[in-house]
């Protein structure tokens, strides 16, 4: 069935929180519509990257598209676009939906409404979305589908009357399900004369065909061969192959409007196919380009630094075609003293920072250094400028700065009862300001915060995750910057400032950081021949100092009794030798000590 009428054509994405049964639920509609055979069926089957299937979590969206019959004998064709759940990948949740005209949202019956699952729902009705609300895990012991029913109805206003009953694995409900796609969600609209304009909502990069990219026509038809403009990099290209996913690459001779396929056009540059791009034909032009999406702004930074400093052009071409896939990926060159040549990252969390330098290591075997994640702050200097500094080394001195700003962000907690306490406790001792606290449900509550990105950029969803034993879920957003006294905390070592160990830290909080870090880097760094001191110094000032005692050659074994005189110039002789080796020798620094800084138990 290639070539669909578009009012049998439905495109909808799934959206849930973090282990809701979202990718379960993908696979049993992938099979139930005969789209994947069952001997090639495997769990988690639209996940297919490594990384996904350990952890069990989505990060890439992948699409899919099915054909379906329904109970009144018609055809129809689903298109589904699959979402990350996670709070870090919000990013790629907000294209699949810019591509879609409904949305499933699946909710646990035994675990109710979490965090994500509101934000990704705000997300969907921003965009318009016909959402269908879909009980999943209805075969567990500990389901309840009233008590969920009612709380979609109070917390999100989503109508819960006829909410599909199912069980992703055991197969239950899934036939409503198909059902209520094909009865609820609104057909695309029938645009198939107008120019051609197609969203890119997502490209990878093939080592054969060039760089590959996912769309989804909006308006007007596409043909094999046909040459295409990108509107906004302004290259135009040959469309060598097109095809529709399903879910493997299936060749096609047409897409027209509505439809969700794949192109290759041996396009070679990285940077011409940007995701957010729209496609048009250059014989006859679209006048307006669809509207893009969103610019992801990064929240965190961090140095990624080769291990081999060869390795640096390899690193280079990692992120280029990594950034393809990953829209949200920031990268620029930097240097540092201790590192050599490498990138500053920004990233929209800790989760899609680890994610990355998993995937660097791994898909393009990379040895990496990762220094300590820093947020971006707000410098405005006396003479009136307002400088972005998302790196500490770049931190103006203190006698030329007036004052310096940290980004807060909202934190929305939703908590059982019984864990309220010990989140508010967290909460106050990242430097948090209370704000809200709601009664969802009889044993449910959300706790809403303002803090410091700083303070929620380092532990803070495991230590909310662990204070709750996992039943506690957040969702952040950005508010605004504030000014605090915050302060450039430098580490020394053996005299010297290391740079990738610097930090900004709170005034009231430094002494304790700075204690802890000297502390941990003299378990870290090994004994060398002369002694090496590590100090915290804010400024001039030093806060806290330890040091790691000389390695000793037992200069006096050779001396059974004999006058004391003897042992002492033997010990002279070796005190000037290592006061020659300190001024002249070099500290090594393991990787283990600058990862130290990430995980400082606060």
């Amino acid at each position: 069935m290639t070539d669909a009428p578009v009012s049998h054509i439905r495109n909808f994405s799934i959206i849930a929180h973090i282990d809701h049964g979202k990718s379960t639920l993908a696979d049993r509609l992938l099979q139930d519509t005969g789209t994947v055979q069952a001997r090639e069926m495997k769990e988690q089957f639209l996940d297919n990257m490594e990384l996904e299937r350990e952890r069990g979590i989505t990060i890439k969206l992948q699409a899919a598209r099915m054909n379906y019959t329904a109970r009144d004998g018609q055809h129809y064709v689903l298109n589904l676009i699959d979402t990350p759940g996670h709070v870090d990948f919000s990013y790629e949740v907000s294209r699949s939906l810019a591509a879609c005209e409904g949305a499933l949202l699946v909710v646990d019956a035994s675990q109710g409404v979490e965090a994500q699952t509101l934000a990704n729902v705000y997300l969907a009705l921003e965009h318009n979305l016909e959402i269908i609300p879909v009980l999943n895990k209805i075969d567990l012991p500990g389901a309840e589908p009233d008590r969920v029913k009612q709380e979609i109805e109070e917390i999100i206003g989503l109508d819960c009357s006829n909410a599909i009953q199912a069980s992703a694995k055991e197969g239950i409900g899934i036939e409503d399900i198909l059902e209520a796609i094909v009865r609820q969600v609104p057909p695309p609209q029938d645009t198939v004369q107008e120019p051609l304009r197609a969203l890119i909502f997502d490209s990878y990069y093939d080592p054969y065909r060039g760089v590959i990219v996912y769309f989804r026509v909006m308006d007007g038809s596409l043909k094999k061969g046909d040459r295409v403009r990108l509107m906004v990099s302004g290259k135009e290209y040959a469309v060598d192959e097109l095809g529709v996913l399903s879910p493997t690459q299936v060749q096609v001779d047409q897409l027209h409007a509505g439809e969700v396929g794949y192109l290759a056009a041996s396009i070679r540059a990285v940077e011409d196919a940007r995701v957010g791009d729209t496609i048009t034909l250059a014989a006859a032009p679209a006048e307006q380009p669809l509207p893009g999406y969103v610019e992801a702004k990064p929240m965190v930074f961090c140095g990624m630094f080769p291990i081999d400093a060869d390795q640096f052009e390899d690193l280079r071409e990692a992120l280029e075609k990594l950034k393809l896939s990953d829209a949200a990926l920031y990268y620029e060159p930097e240097t540092s003293s201790a590192m050599g040549f490498g990138f500053r990252c920004g990233f929209l969390g800790l989760l899609h920072m680890e994610i990355v330098q998993e995937r660097l290591e791994r898909e393009y075997n990379l040895d990496l250094i990762t220094t300590a994640p820093s947020v971006v702050y707000r410098v405005t200097t006396l003479k009136g400028e307002v400088l972005e500094i998302d790196n500490p080394s770049r931190l103006p001195e203190p006698q030329l700065r007036e004052k310096i700003e940290e980004p807060y962000v909202q934190v929305d907690m939703i908590t059982p009862e019984a864990y309220v306490g010990t989140l508010m406790e967290l909460s106050q001792g990242r430097r948090g300001v209370f704000k809200d606290m709601k009664y969802l449900t009889p044993g449910r509550t959300t706790l809403i915060y303002e803090l410091p990105l700083a303070e929620v950029a380092t532990d803070f969803f495991d230590q909310m995750k662990s204070r709750s034993r996992g039943y506690a879920s957040m969702e952040y957003q950005l508010i605004d910057y504030r000014e605090n006294p915050l302060v450039k905390l430098d580490i020394m070592i053996n005299g010297d400032p290391v740079d990738p160990l610097a930090s900004i830290v709170h005034r009231d909080k430094a002494y304790g950081v700075g204690r802890a870090l000297t502390e941990k880097l003299k378990e870290l760094i090994p004994r060398h021949q002369f002694k090496i001191p590590i100090q915290a110094a804010i400024g001039s000032k030093i806060v806290a100092s330890e040091h790691i005692p000389a390695l000793r050659k037992d200069v006096l074994a050779k001396c059974y009794g004999g006058d004391i005189s003897r042992k002492k110039k033997l010990l002279q002789k070796q005190a000037k030798g290592k006061k020659r080796m300190k001024s002249i020798g070099t500290v090594d620094v393991p990787q283990e000590a600058f990862m130290a800084v990430l995980r400082l138990e606060k």
